[in-house]
């Protein structure tokens, strides 16, 4: 069933401008535009697709 983008972030605790930044760079893949409203699934997960493990630390440092 699809709701609209708000009700969508405001379910998963998030700001709705942020919900908007994100699908407008197809972070969601149920996400579609109608005219000028944003509409998602109600069943889609917010994924957070930050690196979280730690394999960045001392990238510069594999060069030497």
């Amino acid at each position: 069933m699809l709701i609209t983008l708000k009700e969508y972030a405001q379910r998963h605790g998030k700001n709705p401008a942020t919900a908007r930044q994100r699908a407008g760079r197809g972070a969601f893949k149920t996400a579609v535009k109608i005219g000028r409203d944003w509409f998602i699934d109600d069943s889609e997960v917010w994924e957070d697709n930050r690196l979280k493990s730690g394999d960045y630390v001392g990238w510069r440092d594999k060069d030497k």
